[in-house]
């Protein structure tokens, strides 16, 4: 049996990440007790660095969404299943342009003021709240 019962999201761009992000704070903080500008610069670019390369391991497929994964995908070297589709309600996921197949989009639909467009309206909310 594992040594923990939930998921706690270790993965691969999570441990990545966390590691070039320690750095990028490690140099930040020589920069600051050497009043060094160069060295509080680096570092904080090296957190950016950081965060693009987590951010590219997630859309590869090495780290995961939102929410609780499948147990069988609860291991830190197993890939996400669902990355290439992009995860419901993943901010990464959306800044790359991911949608999952089959969501359904909000439908805008102008108000007028007669009868006949509230009740188009009333039927758009109707056949929207099933989601």
């Amino acid at each position: 049996m594992s040594a923990h019962q939930y998921d706690h999201g270790h993965t691969v761009a999570g441990w990545v990440g966390t590691g070039i992000a320690s750095i990028g704070a490690g140099l930040a903080g020589a920069g600051v007790c050497f009043v060094s500008g160069v060295l509080i610069a680096g570092g904080l670019g090296v957190g950016v660095v950081a965060l693009l390369v987590t951010w590219a391991l997630h859309l590869a497929g090495w780290g995961k969404g939102p929410g609780v994964r499948p147990r069988a995908e609860w291991g830190w070297r197993v890939r996400d299943s669902g990355a290439s589709a992009g995860h419901d309600e993943c901010l990464g996921c959306r800044l790359a342009g991911r949608r999952r197949a089959g969501r359904v989009t909000e439908v805008v639909l102008p108000v007028r003021g007669d009868a006949a467009g509230e009740s188009e309206v009333a039927a758009a909310v109707g056949a929207d709240s099933g989601r």
